[in-house]
């Protein structure tokens, strides 16, 4: 015996407007704590287990010696230490773009010179 299958109508059989969002995107939220991506890949990269407030160090040579001592203590990084420890701070300085104040951007301007010395790549 042949089945019959049955067809489904909606209620509304009028056509759906086109939604002016594209699909699967996120709506934009006002929240400052969803828009701190930056901060949760700082502290759960793969790249380094950071110490608490590393980049707020007052000075460069804490700074870089802080990163060299994270980065060849790390069982998570996958590149060598110089260059997972250069990676962090980088990405630190270009996240906080226009943000970061010009006094900690020159310091760690200078953490990236004291890494380089630290690991003996001058």
């Amino acid at each position: 015996m042949a089945q019959v299958r049955k067809t489904t109508h909606s209620r509304n059989s009028s056509p759906r407007k086109a939604s002016t969002r594209r699909s699967g995107a996120a709506p934009k939220s006002t929240k400052r704590a969803t828009r701190r991506w930056s901060r949760r890949v700082t502290q759960e990269s793969d790249a380094l287990d950071l110490k608490q407030g590393v980049f707020k160090l007052t000075s460069a040579k804490r700074i870089a010696a802080s990163l060299k001592r994270s980065a060849e203590h790390s069982s998570r990084r996958k590149a060598g230490a110089y260059r997972s420890a250069l990676s962090m701070l980088t990405f630190y300085i270009n996240r906080a773009g226009k943000t970061l104040p010009k006094t900690q951007r020159t310091r760690l301007e200078r953490a990236k010179v004291e890494l380089k010395r630290a690991f003996g790549r001058e």
